[in-house]
């Protein structure tokens, strides 16, 4: 199967970011152009359509649906319900360490039509350093965190705090410049190290959350997530245990 999309693709990822019931292709380019793919095959009278519609979407070039400009230079996006509100949000990390949460919002209540929304800027997080891998976790209230790896084997926890005002009114993401440092962007972020043992403080860190221990329903009350450095270290922890010795 062969998609078409414009400029160097840095992002992929599958999930209802469109919160439609069902699972969309995004992909987004180095200068900044989100794409947004829908395989569902149209409806067909019999089964026998319907596979031969399969097939045709295999062989055939996809277009897709939609396309918009959102700002350029992304490293790693994740589609996520990150404020427990039940929609997913598009997230999205920049090589300027900043982060940034999106949401898609439809023209018309009544469309079905993919293509009849837009992404629209919720929220803009400065970090401390590079951002290689986003994640979400349960927190000690059960709800999800919003978590980035930090360099040294640390992690940050990104507040999800906005309010009706910080949607820009065009919804291009391009909001109004800050500047670097400042702490219009870098609040809301609260920054963990988990040790001082790690050689390279510079070394970066990846981090995946929600990990699975036992039944479904204990998994999701734990909070487990790793670290792992590109020098050999790995850390499990605890978020109910963070929360503790906090």
């Amino acid at each position: 199967m062969t998609r078409s999309c414009v400029g160097m693709l840095t992002c992929v990822a599958v999930g209802d970011v469109c919160n439609k019931g069902k699972n969309f292709v995004v992909a987004v380019g180095a200068e900044g152009w989100f794409h947004l793919f829908d395989l569902t095959p149209p409806a067909g009278p019999g089964k026998a359509d319907s596979v031969s519609q399969h097939e045709s979407l295999c062989f055939e070039e996809q277009k897709p649906c939609f396309t918009q400009h959102i700002p350029a230079n992304t490293k790693v996006i994740l589609i996520s319900d990150i404020d427990g509100d039940g929609r997913c949000e598009l997230v999205v990390g920049y090589t300027d360490r900043v982060v940034r949460a999106f949401r898609w919002e439809e023209s018309s209540a009544e469309s079905s039509d993919p293509g009849s929304g837009q992404l629209v800027l919720l929220k803009k997080w400065l970090l401390e350093g590079q951002v290689d891998s986003l994640s979400v976790n349960p927190g000690p209230e059960g709800l999800p965190e919003l978590m980035v790896s930090q360099p040294g084997c640390g992690y940050a926890i990104l507040l999800c705090s906005w309010t009706q005002q910080d949607f820009p009114g065009d919804g291009s993401g391009e909001e109004a410049a800050s500047t670097p440092g400042s702490d219009g962007p870098s609040r809301d972020v609260i920054l963990h190290l988990t040790t001082g043992r790690i050689h390279n403080k510079n070394v970066s860190t990846h981090l995946i959350g929600s990990i699975s221990r036992g039944s479904k329903e204990e998994s999701s009350k734990r909070g487990l997530f790793a670290l792992c450095t590109l020098d050999g270290k790995r850390q499990t922890i605890n978020s109910l245990i963070r929360a503790r010795e906090a």
